[in-house]
């Protein structure tokens, strides 16, 4: 019984067809020099083993081949962002305007990053996209990039308060992702952290009361990604600022300057107008940039950090300068667009969309957007949904390109308002294939 066995092992070996003939293939060919040579290489041998176990046909390899190489060399995958959460961290926040993009393309080769070409000579890294965020923001006296929010906060810790005492209100010692406390991020540098009033209370006299030869700066944080409500209380930055050390706020999502939509998220500009002397916030929430860490103060701390050792190892690269520049100085970013969807023109372009498809199941409901990021935690955006059986929420995610959606109540919901409007026949397509 075992001989007929041996016998059909034998033969499929026999059928896969070889590794160079499957590499011509034209498709293969471009792929490889797209990718590389070695990683078409190992889909081919990947391939070839389906035939030998029998998943594949031998006529088959190269087409399989094909559907299992990335888009592209980098890994990441391009995702349609259903979920109704503008700035999804798992998503990577902030999609980037087209000129960010072109800015980011058009800085991958060599760049004048330090060099005046009028002069020859080196010159300040960035300038001119350090020079688009202080135009953004007059009130500030001097700008300095990071490669992110809380490498800001670290670099200001090390510079000012190394050795030294932080005062900081014990409601305002957040845990800022992923597991991350702001605690344990302040004192890994170096610095004590003096802990002032309550969870829910916290006045200006508390702080008045420790500061002191040892305090590197008092620091306010915006409680960004919560709410406490009740019998509270929170002194202000102006209640703060003749204390006689400086106040450094962390806003956190990245406004900079007031929004009517965001009521009640800090921007840089009211910030430093109320008297801080440092403001840090993040370039790929609110703002609708790249990663990034902004420093936004007075001349002598903006430069006394921008000189400390630290900063070179917190640096940003040319490509985050390049895109930082274009959304500062830009069109209004997708962040932008995406809170301001005309909620007119989402419905009828959720429906429009549903009647396209003629699924059974399929409809059109109200739902709520967020902003997400971390950023205005109580503001809800009403919203319009795609409502999908629940069962098309997996095949969706391995969709090309994947559609990422939001499972509530047993429904996939799927909000386009983050969704461009050219990708609504990928969309689609994407759709119909899941409910096959």
């Amino acid at each position: 019984m075992r001989e007929p066995a041996r016998e059909v092992e034998v033969d499929r070996r026999r059928e896969v067809p070889r590794t160079d003939a499957v590499l011509a293939d034209p498709r293969l060919q471009a792929a490889a020099e797209r990718l590389g040579r070695d990683p078409v290489k190992a889909a081919v041998r990947v391939a070839q083993q389906q035939v030998r176990t029998g998943e594949l046909a031998p006529a088959e390899v190269a087409d399989a081949a094909v559907a299992a190489l990335p888009a592209t060399a980098g890994g990441l995958r391009p995702v349609l962002n259903a979920t109704g959460v503008v700035l999804h961290t798992n998503l990577g926040r902030a999609a980037l305007s087209s000129a960010a993009v072109d800015a980011m393309v058009a800085a991958s080769g060599h760049t004048d990053v330090e060099l005046d070409l009028d002069t020859g000579k080196r010159a300040r890294r960035g300038r001119t996209a350090l020079a688009a965020l202080a135009a953004a923001v007059p009130r500030a006296e001097a700008v300095h990039v990071v490669n992110n929010g809380a490498a800001a906060l670290v670099l200001a810790a090390t510079a000012l308060a190394a050795g030294r005492e932080i005062i900081v209100s014990r409601g305002e010692m957040v845990e800022i992702g992923d597991g991350f406390r702001l605690p344990d991020l302040l004192e890994s540098t170096g610095a004590r952290l003096r802990e002032v009033g309550t969870t829910n209370r916290t006045s200006p006299a508390d702080y008045a009361a420790v500061v002191g030869p040892a305090t590197g700066f008092i620091l306010k944080v915006h409680p960004s990604n919560f709410v406490v409500r009740g019998f509270t209380s929170a002194a202000e930055i102006p209640q703060l600022t003749g204390l006689g050390v400086p106040v450094v706020a962390d806003i956190g999502s990245g406004l900079l300057a007031p929004d009517p939509l965001l009521p009640g998220e800090p921007d840089a500009a009211s910030t430093l107008r109320a008297g801080a002397d440092l403001v840090i916030a993040s370039g790929d929430k609110l703002l609708g940039g790249p990663q990034a860490g902004l420093l936004l103060g007075t001349s002598a701390l903006v430069e006394r950090l921008r000189r400390h050792p630290l900063a070179r190892a917190l640096r940003v690269d040319k490509l985050t300068l390049a895109a930082l520049q274009a959304t500062v100085a830009g069109p209004v970013p997708p962040t932008w667009q995406a809170l301001r969807y005309d909620l007119d023109e989402l419905r009828d372009r959720t429906t429009r969309l549903c009647r396209r498809l003629g699924l059974a199941g399929a409809e059109v409901i109200p739902s709520v957007a967020v902003v997400g990021g971390g950023g205005a935690p109580e503001l809800q955006l009403p919203s319009w949904s795609l409502s999908l059986p629940s069962t098309y929420a997996e095949p969706l995610r391995h969709a090309d390109p994947p559609v990422v959606g939001r499972v509530d109540q047993g429904r996939l919901l799927l909000d386009l308002r983050c969704v461009p409007p050219s990708a609504d026949e990928p969309l689609l397509r994407a759709i119909l294939a899941a409910g096959r």
